[in-house]
């Protein structure tokens, strides 16, 4: 009969420790280790092919890289995935643009799901009254957003922060621009210029998407990681976390 120790295993049975979603990675470029949402993994496909898997499920052996397009174009420059691969990779030079439109296909295809779960208002109007009633996590406004709507939906958040004695008690003339442009951090987060209107109305199924809102919920909150990731991709915010303040 086998021997079974106190914790229900065989004795003399090796164990690994369970994998965790938090184990830090490190990236074959900086060599610098972090959590894996700040980074891409990249595996080897048919043919020895460099694979960006920014959703970090496909199978086989992987290597981590930095977040950013430009550690991304590093690694290709140096010839860093074979030796993190351990076998001939193939990576061309648009691997970088390549992981770029995935990151952002990635990001509109949650901003679609959160569409599908009611989630989200859009319309300028739509947008100033969802502020004022609370509940919304996020402000999105497309690349052609003019500075007046964002200035006024700045307001409606500030005017909703007050109400609520967390702030927002600035002054909001239009000429403080770095005012509206960057809300308390106890607001919702305000994400501008990151889509252009043609692709928000993809996500969202509608025509000249300009302004949206998003409420809280788990589909929100995923696309706030798909959408700060594609903007430190870009370089554009290299600290982004917008669920920072999410449960």
């Amino acid at each position: 009969m086998t021997k079974v120790a106190t914790s229900g295993l065989p004795v003399g049975k090796r164990t690994m420790a369970p994998r965790t979603e938090t184990a830090e990675r490190s990236c074959i470029v900086t060599r610098v280790a972090q959590p894996p949402e700040g980074l891409v993994r990249f595996v080897c496909g048919p043919g020895g092919v460099v694979v960006p898997d920014v959703r970090g499920n496909l199978p086989g052996r992987g290597v981590w890289v930095t977040c950013r397009r430009d550690v991304v174009a590093e690694a290709v420059r140096k010839r860093a995935f074979s030796r993190g691969l351990k076998e001939e990779a193939k990576a061309g030079d648009d691997l970088p643009e390549l992981v770029e439109a995935l990151l952002l296909k990635a990001a509109l295809s949650a901003l679609s799901m959160a569409r599908k779960a009611g989630l989200v208002v859009t319309g300028f109007g739509q947008v100033t009254e969802a502020v004022g009633k609370g509940g919304v996590v996020a402000v999105l406004h497309a690349r052609e957003a003019a500075d007046d709507g964002r200035r006024k939906i700045g307001q409606a958040i500030r005017r909703r922060l007050r109400a609520a004695g967390s702030g927002g008690d600035e002054d909001e003339t239009p000429g403080n621009a770095a005012l509206w442009q960057q809300p308390p951090p106890s607001g919702p987060k305000v994400i501008a210029g990151i889509f252009a209107s043609s692709e928000m109305d993809l996500a969202f199924g509608g025509a000249n998407v300009i302004h949206a809102a998003l409420l809280a919920g788990g589909a929100s909150t995923s696309f706030l990681k798909c959408a700060a990731a594609l903007a430190r991709y870009r370089g554009e915010a290299p600290d982004t976390d917008w669920t920072a303040s999410l449960s």
